[in-house]
Parts: structure tokens; sequence; C-alpha cells
């Protein structure tokens, strides 16, 4: 390490002009990068709705209905009036109404209520849209010119248009509250006020090549795009805190600034590539996922803390020799305690404190398998803080729940269609199933029948029924319904019969999903494990530190099933990645320290020296992991980013908790087997000093 240190504050101000110039070049490629906000699209390929979609996108022009459009307190002349002018709007492909179901020139009263309930209620007029996704936007907001802020429209097709604009309008309200309440943190948490600067510098340029460079992968997911600056900043900031909070041990100790910067970085950079590297293998086990968001996530991460330790190791040591003058004017009195009282309450109190661990790990491991799940995107939005949120809750308020599935099977054989028409009209939670049969009718052959029509419904090689059905994702049974008409299908065509939309895609997320679940888990668990290892060339360390950072995340996804909330399953599978490769760095460090004190004196002494010495920078690491995450989970209206936001910010609280208050005592507890167990301990055997409270008023 002397060798590189001695390089690059050499070749300090070519390499710093190097950084700042690929920064620039970064932001503006940044610009370049696709995002992509679609669930359907991160499902594997060889998944059945993705085939089905795949499909139905070759052999027809039109998609299903993806909009749905209430206008409220009209007549049945006002209702079609509304209808022909949303037609006319260039975009809108078709407007399926109570028209198209019911003859509304005769009496209602002698037609079936429960269709005319589906279209026309109490004033109400409900009508399903078709529109092009293409100009999304555009067609989006010429259907509100005609309806006006007083009516109401949700679906796929609304989602997809607005969430590109609002997502990144929060983005960067998200980052506007973000750097100045980082920026106080370390102003509090350390003995400068220039200090904060220098690393707001550090990661800020790591964060800027991290975006630059994601134009490789052309798109990325939405998680990623909105999350992933914001975990960048959390989740490395503690390594540049790591190396200034050893700096300023040197140079107090009486070495000049150069050879203080190259003993930091020699004494840091342990710490630092092992808390890099656990959370590198956090985010790469996502990489093995088969649902596409993982992979895409987790390399995206795996790129950014690389960017972040090349960053913290080679940018911040360069920028602090050249600004250690300004560091020197602008320091300040420590404005935080010693944490004296605290080491002694965590040591006299510690055998209760691993009781209560106890207590609570073993029933929040089995609650957090036992939580509610939402696969799909369906209830993404569905929060009154928004327009379409609201928009969404008054319209199934009024018409319930609903949502269309299509099935497409091979075409030649009119008679199976007829049968199997029947029978899908049949099952319990289909309330309307459009196709050729029900549309022409069945004694009608196609010859005579506008091309426009049939187009819809009969393709080259298809036939396509689009069921609307009374249920959505979250809904009891939906998942059973769905299988309802798979099994249909699968009757008179068997594995010919394809299934389409948003409750088959979800679906299939759930089928994904939850095979990836046990592979992540293992993964990342046995990556961060062989990297402590290694790195404590110790049997027993890793799995202390392993049960405490798990313990943490089984207590952090516990509450939502004690809080009888829905989770969705994208959030609790990131963050049972995130939490671990994030947090672990804090037990990596105070295991560090113990082992380093442990050396020179006995165990009590080391313990209370180690929770004086690292709980001012795992609390500044925590603080700002938890604050980022708090304001992801506030200002993002997109329910996964939100939750995944608020279960960043929770778990690092209860992380740094479990690591100052559980991991002291475990390490006092299994000090000797963790010696026999650790290659080369050297550990201090002959006790200094009195009882504990002496220990203590020397210290």
């Amino acid at each position: 390490m002397e060798h590189y240190t001695n390089f690059i504050l050499k070749h300090k101000n070519i390499l710093i002009v190097l950084f700042v110039a690929a920064a620039v070049i970064c932001a503006i490629l940044s610009t370049l990068v696709g995002v992509d906000y679609k669930f359907a699209d991160y499902l594997p390929d060889d998944a059945p709705s993705t085939r089905a979609l795949d499909i139905m996108e070759e052999e027809y022009d039109q998609a299903v209905p993806n909009v749905r459009v209430m206008i409220k307190d009209v007549s049945i002349s006002q209702a079609m009036d509304y209808k022909e002018k949303i037609e006319k709007i260039d975009g809108v492909q078709e407007v399926n109404w109570l028209d198209d179901a019911a003859n509304i020139y005769a009496p209602l009263e002698i037609e079936d209520q429960d269709t005319i309930d589906d279209y026309y209620k109490d004033g109400n007029a409900l009508y399903q849209v078709t529109m092009d996704e293409d100009d999304g936007e555009r067609v989006v907001h010429e259907i509100r010119k005609v309806i006006g802020d007083e009516n109401y429209m949700t679906g796929d097709g609304v989602i997809d248009a607005l969430t590109p604009k609002t997502t990144a309008a929060e983005i960067q309200k998200i980052i506007f509250f973000v750097i100045p309440l980082v920026f106080a943190i370390l102003l509090l948490t350390t003995n400068s006020w220039f200090e904060p600067v220098l690393f707001m510098a550090t990661i800020g340029i790591a964060i800027l090549l991290n975006r630059g460079t994601n134009l490789m992968f052309g798109t990325i997911s939405f998680v990623t795009n909105a999350a992933g600056s914001v975990l960048q900043l959390a989740v490395s900031m503690d390594y540049g805190i790591f190396l200034l909070h050893r700096f300023a041990e040197n140079r107090q100790s009486g070495e000049d600034a150069e050879q203080a910067m190259k003993d930091a970085v020699r004494q840091s950079v342990g710490s630092i590539m092992s808390s890099g590297l656990t959370t590198v293998t956090g985010f790469a086990a996502l990489i093995f996922m088969r649902f596409k968001i993982g992979p895409d996530m987790g390399w995206v991460m795996v790129k950014a803390i690389l960017f972040s330790l090349l960053a913290v190791l080679c940018l911040l040591p360069m920028l602090t020799m050249v600004c250690y003058p300004l560091i020197d004017r602008t320091e300040h009195k420590p404005l935080v305690p010693k944490f004296r009282l605290l080491s002694k309450v965590v040591l006299d109190w510690r055998v209760p404190m691993l009781i209560l661990f106890l207590i609570v790990t073993i029933p929040s491991y089995l609650g957090q398998q036992k939580n509610s799940f939402l696969y799909g995107g369906t209830k993404v939005y569905q929060t009154n803080a928004t327009q379409l949120g609201r928009d969404m809750n008054v319209i199934e308020d009024e018409y319930g729940v609903s949502s269309q599935v299509v099935l497409m099977v091979p075409k030649g054989d009119m008679e199976k269609e007829i049968q199997m028409n029947r029978q899908l009209k049949q099952i319990d939670g289909v309330t309307s199933v459009v196709s050729y049969i029900n549309s022409v009718g069945e004694s009608i052959p196609k010859e005579f029948v506008p091309e426009e029509q049939v187009s819809q419904l009969y393709s080259e090689h298809y036939s396509r029924y689009v069921l609307t059905v009374d249920a959505e994702e979250g809904v009891d049974g939906w998942n059973d319904l769905v299988e309802d008409i798979k099994r249909t299908g699968s009757k008179y065509y068997g594995d010919d019969a394809l299934v389409a939309g948003n409750l088959a895609s979800a679906l299939d997320l759930k089928t994904t999903i939850t095979q990836d679940m046990t592979k992540v888990n293992v993964l990342s668990i046995g990556f961060v494990f062989l990297i402590l290892l290694l790195n404590f060339k110790s049997i027993l360390l890793p799995v202390i530190l392993t049960l405490v950072i798990e313990a943490s995340i089984w207590i952090n996804l516990t509450v939502p099933y004690f809080a009888d909330s829905e989770l969705f399953y994208i959030g609790y599978l990131i963050i049972s990645s995130v939490q671990l490769g994030a947090t672990i760095d804090y037990g990596i460090l105070f295991t560090d320290r113990y082992r380093e004190y442990r050396q020179n004196m006995g165990k009590k002494m080391a313990a209370l020296r180690t929770i004086q010495s690292c709980t001012i920078s795992i609390a500044t690491s925590a603080s700002i992991l938890a604050i980022a995450g708090t304001v992801l989970g506030i200002v993002s209206t997109n329910g996964v980013l939100s939750q995944l936001g608020m279960l960043i910010g929770r778990g690092a609280v209860i992380s740094f908790l479990l690591v100052i208050f559980i991991l002291p005592g475990l390490l006092l507890m299994f000090d000797g087997a963790i010696e026999k167990l650790t290659w080369n301990a050297n550990f201090y055997h002959r006790e200094r000093g009195g009882n504990l409270h002496e220990l203590q008023e020397n210290i």
C-alpha cells in the first residue's frame, strides 16, 4: 500500500483533474440512459405470460383495453357524446361502453342489470379504452382535456404514461432533501466544518461515474434508477468516514499530514475493502435472480460500490492532502459525546439485552415468513397522494375491481371455440367475455363480418378471448381465478392455449420471485460469510456477525406482518440482500477494532474502548442510510420504491442497535472460543485495572 499511496499523492493534481473530467462526461451520458417502468418486462423470457404477450404483439395490431375512464353525473346521451370525443383522440384505438353490450335505445329495465351495472351505474359512466402506449403521455393528457379534472381515469396505460415524469420529479425531490440532511449529519459527527465537503464531493463523483456508465446497459429498471444513487450515497459514505477518522487519529498522535494519510490508507484499507466487498456480494447475489430487476439492480450496484471504493481509496486521500490546511482552519470541538456512559450501560446490561435479543429474534424469524405479498404492479400507485391514486380508488369504490385477462387459442375449430366460450362465461369471477363467438355469433361466417372487427378477434393463427374479471392482485382468490382460466384453455387446447394480462404476469412473477428467494438468500449469506472468513481468518466471528445482521433483517421484515400490511415482494427480496450487504459493515468495523484492542488489553476493556471509538462512525453511517431510506419512503408515490425506502431506513436503525447493544455481549461471551477459532489471534490475557467501573473511569 505504501507504493500505491506514494504514487497517488505524488500525482494528485493530475489524477484529481481526471476524476472531475470523467464525472462531467458521465453526468452528460447519464441523461441518455433509458428507464423501464413495466413489471412484465422483467419476467424471464421463458415465462408463459411473456411468451403470450410476444405472440399477441405479433398477431394483433390492437392491444386489450388498458384505460378505465369514469364520467360522473351524466345521462345516456351525454355519455355517448363523451365516448365519441374520446374515440376521436389520435392514439385511442377503441372505446367500449354500454352501447357495445346492450341496446341503449330500448328501456334499460328490460336489459340484463348486471351488464348495465358494468358500464353505467348511479348516473356514472365507465368506459373501457384501448390506447396506443407508444405516445401514451400525450394520449393521456388529451383524454384528461376531454373529461376534465373532476372525472377519473386509471389503468396500465395511464400508469405507464405518467410514471416516468412523476418518478423523475420525485428523484429530484429526494436528492434535494437527502443531500442537506446528510451534510448536516456529517457536520455534527466530524471535527471540521470542511470535512463534509470532502465526503460529499468524493461520493458525488462516484455516483456520477456510476450513473453515466449505466449507458452500457442501455436501459435500467425504475427501481434501480430511483434507488440506486440514494443507496450508493448511503452505503458508501462510511468508507470515507473510516479513512478520515484514521487520518485524524494519526495526526493527533503527532504524525505529519502526508505520513498520517499513508498510515490511514494502510490501516483502514482492510476494513474498507472488507466492507465494500461484503456490500458488493450482497448486491451480486441479486444477479442470479431470474426476475430481471434483480440482475439489473445487482450489476448497477456492484459497479456503484466499486466506483465508491475507487473514489474513497484514491480520490479522497488526494483531495484531503490538497485541502488539509482548510480542514485545520475549520476544525471545531467535537459536537457528539465520547459515549462513555453508553459503553458502561451496554456492558452492565449485556446479559438482559442478550436475553431480549433471543426473545425478539425467534418470533421475528417466524413472522417474516408469514407476510402477505403483492407480486405485480397493480397497486403500485394506489395512494391518495396523487391524482392517479385518487382516481383509481374512486373508480374501484364505484365499480369494484376489474382486470382483463387474454386467452389465445389456435383458430380453426369452431366447435371447440364455442364450447370453451360457454365454459369461460361460467367461471366464477368472469364478468364478460369478448370473443368472435360473442361479438359476431356462432353461425355467421367470418367472411361476412367487417375485416376491422374480425382482425381484433381472429389473427392469422389465433382466436382471442378478452375476459373481464372482478378481481385484481391482492384480492382473495385472484390467482385461483387465473388458474381456472388457464385450466379451461388447456382442457381444449393443451399447451397451445396462451394466457396474458396483468394477472397472468403477476402469477408468473409470484412463481419466479419466490423461486429466486432461497437462491438469493443462500448466495448473499454465503458470499458474505466467505469474505468474513477470509478477512478475520476465524470460523466463529463470521457466524456471530452474520447472525446479528440476519436477525436485524428478520426484525425489520416482521414489522409488516404484525402491522397486518401487504409487502411488495420485490422490496422484500431486495432488502434481504441490501440490508445484509450494507449494514454488515458496522459489524466488521466494530469487530476489527475489538480484535485490535484485544491484543493489548482484557476483553472488557477492549469492548469498552471499541464502543467508544466506533459508535460515532457506525452511528454516522447508519443515520445516513436511515435518512436516505426514509426520505425515499416518504417522498416516493411509487409503492415499491416507498416500501423499499422505509425498509432500508428501518433496517439501518435496527442493525445499528444490534451491533452496538448486542454484538459486544456476544464478543465477550464467546471471547475464549473466538481466540481458539481465530488464526493468529494474539489476544492479551492479563486483565489490567480493577472492576468494570474503575476501567470505565480510566478511559
